[in-house]
């Protein structure tokens, strides 16, 4: 009987090569995209090389704090784009509530809910193609009073912004807008045709004029190629921009895109790695799908991301805050909620 022996083959990669990337990265190195690619092709075996090298640069920057966001639906469906992955879009047939805008008091009660939930950052978000006047106004509106009453930060997501309009929203006190790229330019008209890429990036420069932060990142696991990802990442790079959400696709029933699953919570963890690589300084965010997609394996995002979203997401629930908590609190981390000013504010309510 032939005995086989069987031979340890080198890895191309070794673990050691992370820490050494990381350690470009710290000196002020910029990741190349051989090098993001890498990350992305990296085996299952280095995983948690790849996740300690990307902490490093994490705790440089950021230690160990997590800051939280708070989002609410503002006006749900009703929408006339047919963005696939969307279950407010006009081709869904999910059974979502719709209702127009929401009124100052819906959003107000919103805003301490946020407060509440210790998030930060209150995120007021609406489905359409962009805003009319009038709902910018009364956005507007609200922010001033929700600054006054809880100091909280806002990112506003209403779609498509004229220059206008985002001169409004600033002017308001909005601190940052949220327009994500997605996906490539490459992909995009596989995913959305009622509007263009450019479109998108029109509104980041809109925003950007106007003197707001840019809140914009993508979703994963669409059916799409390492290199659009790749794209992504270095578009933002391109961009400058202060915080990216990184959504892994859940796919929705009713959706154009229901019944897609082609990314594992290890391919989740690598596109997080690969963002800390790329955006050393920026806030990373594990957004919308984090509790389907990563599973089991969620808390190992934060090794990589600093930011995440707490309680719900647009048309789906997340996990409890208290969960949220807990996992926080079990990584031997801790998050930043409102300002000491704003606990103040809240304390003599």
């Amino acid at each position: 009987m032939e005995t086989v022996i069987h031979k340890k083959t080198e890895n191309k990669t070794t673990p050691s090569r992370w820490n050494r990337l990381a350690d470009v990265v710290l000196q002020g190195g910029k990741l190349s995209r051989s090098e993001g690619q890498e990350i992305l092709q990296s085996s299952d075996e280095e995983i948690m090389q790849l996740l300690a090298a990307a902490y490093r640069i994490r705790h440089q920057h950021f230690g160990k704090v997590v800051q939280l966001y708070y989002l609410k639906n503002a006006k749900s469906g009703l929408c006339q784009e047919d963005c696939g992955y969307c279950s407010q879009s006009k081709n869904s047939d999910a059974p979502i509530e719709k209702y127009r805008f929401l009124s100052e008091d819906d959003l107000m009660r919103g805003a301490k809910q946020a407060a509440e939930a210790e998030a930060k950052t209150y995120c007021i978000v609406a489905s359409g193609r962009g805003p009319s006047d009038k709902e910018v106004e009364h956005v507007a509106s609200v922010v001033k009073n929700i600054k006054q009453e809880y100091g909280l930060h806002i990112c506003c997501c209403l779609g498509l912004l004229e220059p206008k309009q985002a001169e409004t929203l600033a002017a308001a006190g909005v601190d940052r807008i949220n327009h994500n790229l997605n996906t490539s330019r490459r992909f995009h008209p596989s995913i959305v045709t009622t509007h263009t890429y450019d479109d998108r990036l029109n509104t980041l420069k809109v925003a950007r004029n106007a003197g707001m932060e840019l809140c914009t990142g993508l979703i994963a696991g669409m059916g799409e190629e390492q290199e659009d990802i790749l794209d992504v990442v270095f578009e933002l790079q391109e961009l400058g921009v202060e915080s990216i959400p990184v959504n892994f696709l859940n796919a929705i029933d009713g959706t154009a895109l229901e019944g897609t699953n082609d990314i594992t919570p290890r391919d989740c963890l690598r596109i997080l790695c690969l963002m800390r690589f790329a955006h050393p300084t920026t806030e990373i965010r594990i957004a919308g799908g984090r509790e389907i997609k990563l599973r089991t394996l969620q808390p190992f995002g934060l090794y990589p991301a600093n930011s995440m979203f707490i309680s719900d997401y647009l048309t789906t629930t997340g996990q409890t805050p208290e969960e949220d908590f807990q996992m926080i609190a079990d990584l031997g981390f801790e998050y930043i909620s409102a300002d000491a000013e704003t606990k103040a504010m809240m304390d003599a309510k």
